[in-house]
């Protein structure tokens, strides 16, 4: 059956310098952001290049006919099987890889082998472990896929780019599969959270065999409550107990490290920006989809300063920048220092700057950085836009639709 698909040419032309490389291509990310149809969509990349289909294998583990492929031994036959015929170059997809058990020891085969141009995609970060990644050492490049960007979401529901798209967008979030329902709180936030559910009984309390999941749910509205807020697995353990909850911080921050490695949140450390020391305590947290967060706590316009700064460290990540929280002295924070390639930017998020008092603190900090590295203030005004002092002022839906950062 064919399946038709918006296409995500961000991630395609990330791919496309590795095809027929020897290397084995991981494509990793939350569950629902479109991680499958990334997969297909580099299938027919094959094939627009003349590739025909007897040559390529997809493996979706999600469907029932993939059932019977358990573990890796099951994969390697029913590779063989569908090649016996084909001797040349051969292309295998396999999607929600994760779920086979010893994957990895068939990618090694495989990939020693040299047959076989390798693609695979998984849900949570078990697949790159430090076991695995040891294993694999080298022989594999990782793709992250996020929901959609804000000029995907126009794309994908056909919109323009103005005030009521975007608070469209921060609403719901961008997971691709919301152009099927309809724009109402109800039915989407339903679907939502379905698909936190299924998140956390899947790749958290499935992957790691977690009993208290009153607990888990307690602390993801914690971490939905206090977005972008610095704290620490200390300072939530003392929030527990004010609620007669007892849990040690170990116990904590290997919950939250479990949310980490399903993509579901991103822990975001401090960097001090003079001695360039990362701080091991007090963290900031994100979600991976807005939307979802909102399905746990509502969407509340109170929240507007948090969920932007949550919109721009996305969009970084997936511009791939690396993000820290960056420290100045006198308690003095800088929202965002982003590294790419030998490039650094720091940014500023705020809502709106309708006094000089709120002026003057949200360029304070950025004027007290003593380099030449570029430097943005973000926010929703209106009248943004210019520089002040060399710092730029750009609006929100401006820095959300410029890929070329």
């Amino acid at each position: 059956m064919v399946q038709t698909y918006k296409k995500r040419n961000l991630y395609l032309e990330k791919i496309k310098p590795f095809i027929d490389k020897d290397l084995i291509k991981v494509i990793v990310g939350q569950r629902r952001v479109g991680k499958s149809y990334l997969l297909l969509q580099v299938i027919d990349y094959l094939k627009g290049r003349g590739i025909p289909q007897k040559k390529i294998l997809y493996i979706n583990k999600e469907l029932y006919e993939f059932d019977s492929i358990k573990t890796y031994v099951d994969l390697m036959k029913y590779i063989k099987d569908c090649f016996r015929e084909v001797k040349s170059k051969k292309y295998i997809f396999i999607d929600e890889i994760q779920d086979i058990d010893d994957f990895e020891k068939a990618l090694r085969d495989l990939k020693a082998k040299g047959e076989y141009d390798i693609y695979c995609s998984g849900s949570n970060a078990k697949m790159l472990s430090s076991e695995i990644a040891t294993v694999l050492s080298g022989r594999y490049i990782e793709f992250e896929v996020y929901p959609l960007s804000y000029s995907e979401f126009l794309q994908f529901h056909n919109l323009k780019n103005n005030k009521i798209s975007f608070e469209r967008y921060i609403r719901y979030g961008g997971l691709p599969y919301l152009i099927h329902l309809e724009d109402d709180n109800e039915i989407v936030y339903g679907y939502l959270k379905s698909i936190y559910n299924s998140i956390l009984l899947k790749d958290v309390v499935g992957r790691h065999q977690i009993r208290n999941i009153d607990f888990l749910n307690r602390l993801v509205q914690f971490l939905a409550e206090n977005t972008g807020s610095l704290f620490s697995a200390n300072k939530i353990s003392e929030y527990l107990k004010s609620q007669k909850i007892s849990l040690s911080p170990v116990i904590i921050m290997n919950h939250l490290s479990y949310l980490d490695s399903a993509f579901f949140i991103f822990q975001v450390k401090r960097l001090g920006i003079s001695g360039k020391k990362v701080f091991q305590i007090n963290e900031k947290y994100y979600f991976n989809d807005l939307g979802i967060r909102h399905c746990l706590i509502g969407y509340r316009q109170v929240d507007i300063s948090k969920i932007l700064e949550n919109l721009v460290y996305i969009h970084l990540r997936r511009l791939g920048y690396e993000v820290k929280v960056g420290c100045l002295k006198n308690n003095l924070e800088i929202d965002f220092v982003a590294e790419k390639s030998g490039k650094k930017i720091y940014l500023q998020v705020t809502y709106l700057m309708q006094s000089e008092q709120t002026r003057k603190r949200e360029f304070e900090s950025l004027l007290l950085i003593n380099d030449n590295f570029r430097k943005i203030l973000i926010s929703m005004d209106e009248l943004s836009g210019g520089s002040y002092e060399g710092i730029e002022h750009i609006h929100i839906t401006d820095f959300l639709l410029d890929d070329s950062f």
